[in-house]
């Protein structure tokens, strides 16, 4: 009988793009027993496990959950007592809003090795994969990364501190809530601040909307746009070279108005 000794490896997969994931990710799923990967994870990054390993899809979104948080780290675990090497694949990076620090302080808690590969974050990703540095010299010191909707359903009241701030403001997990946010700027007279929504960022079906506070609604109704969506709401949204020319018309023909 093969002497199993188990190992979690918790792996950030990037923003959508299979090339975004990191040299040290591929290595660490072709060495993979089992993978048990989220909804946001490119399934072509799958391709680097071995052909013998098992997958298991333990995806979550918004009401439709294949398995709850606690069952889904009770499979880490299991898996790795039962196969030895556990690759868990969540996308962007698993310690920002990823709930990876759960995972593997319980799979600690059963004497299980871990071993956390960063990913590149949706975050800073996803806006500069349309030329929007969340920070510029001159125009934006820092940002806010926030998730729209808590563990308890409701937004987060951090929004409403951001609305206040000059900072590029980054929200996940918003779309939803995006009335209440719209709400939250405007009663900051920040109405005529750029916001660029942009769903299923980096990908092949990657979808984008650019606006104000006081027109995302109405564009994301045109648009059609729904999660996964990243929210960027600030001034360095107008600095970007591919969408400078939709506010540089935008802003000429409300001044003539």
């Amino acid at each position: 009988m093969l002497n199993i000794k188990p190992k979690v490896t918790l792996v950030g997969a990037g923003p959508g793009d299979p090339e975004l994931l990191t040299l040290k990710g591929v290595k660490a799923l072709a060495e993979a027993n089992v993978v048990l990967y989220d909804a946001l994870a490119n399934d072509e990054i799958l391709g680097h496990a071995p052909k013998n390993a098992i997958r298991i899809f333990v995806g979550k979104r918004i009401g439709d959950h294949v398995y709850s948080q606690d069952q889904i780290n009770q499979l880490i675990v299991d898996n790795a007592l039962t196969y030895g090497n556990v690759v868990r694949l969540k996308g962007g990076d698993p310690f920002i809003f990823g709930r990876g620090s759960e995972e593997i302080e319980f799979a600690e808690s059963f004497g299980i090795e871990t071993v956390v590969i960063p990913g590149i974050s949706s975050v800073v990703a996803v806006p500069a994969s349309k030329g929007i540095s969340i920070t510029k010299r001159g125009v934006s010191e820092s940002f806010w990364a926030i998730t729209g909707t808590t563990s308890d359903r409701r937004l987060s009241a951090d929004v409403a501190l951001a609305a206040q701030s000059s900072a590029t403001v980054v929200i996940l997990m918003g779309m939803h809530k995006l009335p209440q946010i719209v709400e939250l700027f405007q009663q900051g007279n920040k109405g005529n601040l750029p916001v660029a929504i942009i769903q299923n960022g980096t990908r092949a079906e990657e979808k984008v909307g650019v606006g104000t506070v006081d027109s995302i609604l109405e564009i994301v109704k045109q648009k059609k746009l729904s999660s996964p969506a990243i929210i960027v709401l600030g001034e360095v949204v107008r600095e970007s070279n591919k969408l400078k020319g939709f506010y540089e018309e935008f802003f000429s023909e409300e001044s003539v108005r």
